[in-house]
């Protein structure tokens, strides 16, 4: 367990930095928690850090502690108009890394302008809940296989549910998919929030993709959120994956906000 004192400069008793658990520090002045910091690693491997604290100094000497004790590198993620937030972490070494939207996604097809639109010839469009476990499986591993010899999943949506190690699909229902002479080359996963869906990935295989197949899906899905009631869902999209932002951009998706991933090489 590593702990740290400072004084706060606020003519209090010292404030103590400590290292509760293995993810976890706690700033104490005076028996009183005055801040806390926390450490958590995402699926895809990449440490992120987040910090909750009531004064300046508390939050440079819980970051400092956390970069001494944790190895690099590290990533935070700010909301874009949080500057006090940003500024601190900038002050601990953190630069920005990756920009990402928020969009809200009408699903009525009038406004969508994706009423017209059917899946490319040979390709069917297999509903939500309806997929072949075992392939929509296999098709999730194939995927993730090119992102990571690609791209890399630094590109993917910042915020990652968690689940357990070596588990991709949680929940096979979430999952529509699109099959091509009886292979599955896409999928869309909604999670059905009550208050307005969010979608949380979209993806075709390499081979597969400039056809229209991913158009297809996020038609097919939003005008089944339509027919269910919901108005418009939400997305995540890295403003540097182009195709992703002209998808939902030219279904009439609105950008509502932004997130900083921030990173500590």
């Amino acid at each position: 367990m590593n702990t740290s004192h400072f004084s706060s400069g606020t003519g209090e008793r010292p404030v103590t930095i400590t290292r509760v658990a293995e993810t976890q520090w706690l700033a104490v002045e005076d028996d009183r928690e005055v801040g806390r910091g926390d450490a958590a690693c995402r699926p895809d491997g990449r440490m992120f850090v987040s910090i909750d604290a009531w004064q300046g100094a508390v939050f440079d000497r819980l970051a400092a502690a956390m970069v001494a004790d944790l190895p690099t590198p590290l990533y935070v993620v700010v909301a874009e108009t949080d500057r006090e937030g940003r500024a601190g972490w900038e002050r601990a070494g953190f630069t920005t890394g990756r920009r990402e939207r928020e969009y809200a996604v009408p699903t009525d097809p009038l406004v969508t302008g994706l009423d017209a639109v059917r899946p490319p010839s040979a390709v069917t469009i297999v509903p939500a809940g309806e997929a072949q476990e075992d392939l929509l499986r296999a098709l999730d591993r194939a995927i993730r296989d090119e992102v990571a010899a690609t791209v890399g999943w630094q590109t993917m949506p910042a915020e990652v549910l968690p689940r357990p190690a070596g588990v991709t699909i949680v929940d096979p229902s979430k999952y529509a998919v699109a099959e091509l002479s009886g292979r599955y080359v896409g999928l869309i996963r909604v999670a059905p929030v009550p208050r307005r869906p969010r979608i949380g990935l979209i993806a075709v295989l390499g081979d597969a993709q400039r056809r229209g197949i991913a158009r297809a899906l996020l038609a097919h899905t939003l005008g089944a959120l339509h027919r269910s009631g919901a108005e418009s869902a939400w997305a995540e999209v890295d403003e540097s994956n182009a195709a992703a932002v002209a998808l939902f951009e030219g279904a009439g998706a609105r950008c509502t906000a932004g997130n900083l991933e921030l990173v500590l090489l």
